[in-house]
């Protein structure tokens, strides 16, 4: 194909931008790509070295002291502008670029989870009960990389790279605050304001792999707590009594219409009671029964509608046994939602660095991932990066053994640079002609 001529570049932005179009993100040119590249193998021993540090020393939510101090100790001396304390113990770090534009941030979280490692790494885990089971080692290594890489680059970026460093995504202790929001909260992407923020994740698929959604990515997560208040009596004279545990039951069992009879078939949800508490012997029957769990959705109009119904069933089945009842819903993660303008611009980026056949567009996962306030912030872009090597079993997150081959470090950091370089570009070229993403 032939070249479009450097004058008619601009026009063409511009005639995208009129008829709605997504403009596709410049693409790095070929020797800013080889200077990446010449970056990432100087200092992959070292991201390599931080990483299994971090994965050695895992610390739980809104306790991420040591790895916060060992990103801003990296970070300072390079003349990066660092605060540190940012919803407790995050770090962000703005990296000002020697030509003028916008700025757009990359997030990593920090945290690990309370869960014993069974790898056998020689870099396992030092803290018992403590592991990086959801590979936050490797997010935090690779934009602390990125980091290092793009200030190498500093004179050529064409404005400014907010690095946030984010304690507490696997939610903060009970009582606390944290995560995403509470950066946000604090300003971690005001000051400079940012036009996009980036995230990522790794996940048990093959290294070189990369999937994501335009839309929503992730589902929201929100939380339920149901107290049904019977009568306690005998258990051989249950008339006497009002049996909590029978309408508990009754209610467990009627929650699953909502999901398979009332909501929308194309618009999935899930309703989850994950614990039951109650009763104190066989022979009382149960004046009350706790039920806690999770509800995921994806549209905003399920999250609306599902706690109404919920309650809407515990009432109904309650009053007709002569009981009472709490009930409590606990909102928490909104849903991730790619910015679809931003995705599209971006996925050219992807499939230049890894080919078409590795770039796959998936269906929303029901998971949670607290990004989804940074993306209200700003238009976000999260994918998932495979790390699952030749020959390892598909090993889940939050699992004992999850290990991530590393040979999906230094991809990590080479796709993150060119997203963020290849953003910063395509706001410069659009800054006098018309609106971003």
């Amino acid at each position: 194909m032939r070249a479009v001529p450097s004058r008619l570049a601009p026009v063409l932005v511009a005639l995208a931008v009129l008829a709605g179009l997504p403009p596709a993100a410049r693409p790095v040119d070929p020797k800013t790509a080889r200077r990446i590249d010449a970056e990432i193998e100087k200092r992959l021993a070292e991201i390599v070295k931080i990483r299994r540090f971090i994965h050695m020393n895992p610390e739980l939510s809104n306790r991420e002291f040591e790895t916060a101090r060992l990103i801003a100790s990296k970070l300072q001396p390079l003349g990066f502008e660092v605060r540190t304390g940012v919803a407790r113990t995050g770090v962000v770090a703005v990296l000002r670029g020697g030509q003028p534009g916008v700025a757009v941030a990359v997030r990593a979280d920090m945290d690990a989870l309370p869960v014993q490692e069974e790898t056998g790494l020689p870099y396992k885990s030092l803290n018992p009960g403590v592991m990086h089971a959801c590979g936050h080692d490797v997010h935090s290594s690779v934009v602390l990389g990125t980091a290092l890489v793009l200030n190498a680059l500093k004179d050529s970026v064409k404005g400014s790279v907010t690095f946030l460093f984010q304690p507490a995504e696997e939610g903060p202790p009970a009582g606390e605050d944290g995560g995403a929001d509470l950066m946000v909260r604090e300003g971690a992407l005001d000051d400079p304001p940012v036009a996009a923020v980036f995230g990522f994740h790794v996940w048990p698929e093959p290294v070189g792999q990369v999937l994501f959604a335009p839309g929503p990515v992730t589902a929201a997560s929100d939380s339920f707590d149901i107290t049904i208040l019977g009568k306690s009596a005998h258990g051989a004279r249950p008339h006497e009594g009002v049996d909590a545990v029978v309408i508990a039951a009754e209610v467990v069992t009627a929650l699953q219409t909502i999901v398979s009879r009332v909501s929308e078939p194309t618009d999935p949800a899930v309703l989850t009671v994950g614990t039951i508490r109650g009763g104190a012997r066989r022979n009382i029957i149960a004046d009350q029964v706790v039920l806690e769990g999770t509800i995921r959705t994806l549209s905003e109009a399920n999250r609306k509608k599902i706690p109404r119904l919920m309650e809407s069933v515990v009432k109904n089945i309650t009053e007709i046994y002569g009981a009472s009842y709490r009930y409590e819903y606990i909102p928490g993660n909104p849903s991730v939602l790619n910015n679809r303008e931003l995705a599209a611009a971006m996925k050219p980026t992807l499939v230049r660095l890894l080919g078409q056949d590795k770039v796959v567009e998936w269906k929303p996962q029901m998971i949670a991932e607290d990004f989804a306030f940074m993306a209200r912030k700003a238009p976000g872009f999260y994918f998932f990066l495979g790390v699952r090597g030749p020959g390892q079993p598909m090993t889940p997150l939050h699992s004992p053994g999850f290990s991530p081959d590393e040979k999906a470090i230094p991809l990590a950091v080479r796709i993150l640079s060119h997203l963020v370089l290849d953003a910063l570009e395509s706001q410069s070229a659009l800054a006098a002609g018309g609106p971003g993403f």
